[in-house]
């Protein structure tokens, strides 16, 4: 049902560090940058972009949502780990250290350096 997904920065270059290095682990990567955008694809089918970080069309601030949040769904719970852990490496903030939930997924949550929530899970045991 979701085409792709667009999350807003004030800061192209550093958003784009950021997001290098926290979706690297869940097999994503950057296949094409502008002056505005940058788009990331799954590794296997890089010519299906799923996610942009864009300077908003409007040219006004961007700003995150109260509320929003993205959830990136991964196969084991050490992509997990290590997309939380590299977040918090690269500038992100906690908002949920890894670990299972109500659901008996494990999922993680942090904040990216514009502030947006985003998270990943998975529902594999390993």
């Amino acid at each position: 049902m979701i085409g792709f997904v667009m999350i807003g920065t004030n800061n192209l270059e550093e958003s784009s560090k950021f997001y290098d290095a926290i979706l690297s682990p869940l097999g994503i990567i950057k296949v094409n940058s502008g002056d505005r955008n940058i788009g990331y694809a799954n590794k296997d089918n890089p010519e299906t972009i799923k996610l942009y970080i864009t300077k908003p069309h409007n040219k006004e601030p961007a700003t995150n949502g109260n509320g929003t949040m993205i959830a990136l769904k991964t196969d084991s719970r050490v992509k997990v780990d290590k997309f939380h852990a590299i977040a918090l490496e690269s500038g992100g903030v906690n908002e949920g250290l890894p670990g299972p939930r109500h659901d008996n997924n494990y999922y993680a949550y942090i904040r990216d350096t514009d502030g947006n929530k985003i998270c990943a899970y998975t529902d594999s045991e390993n």
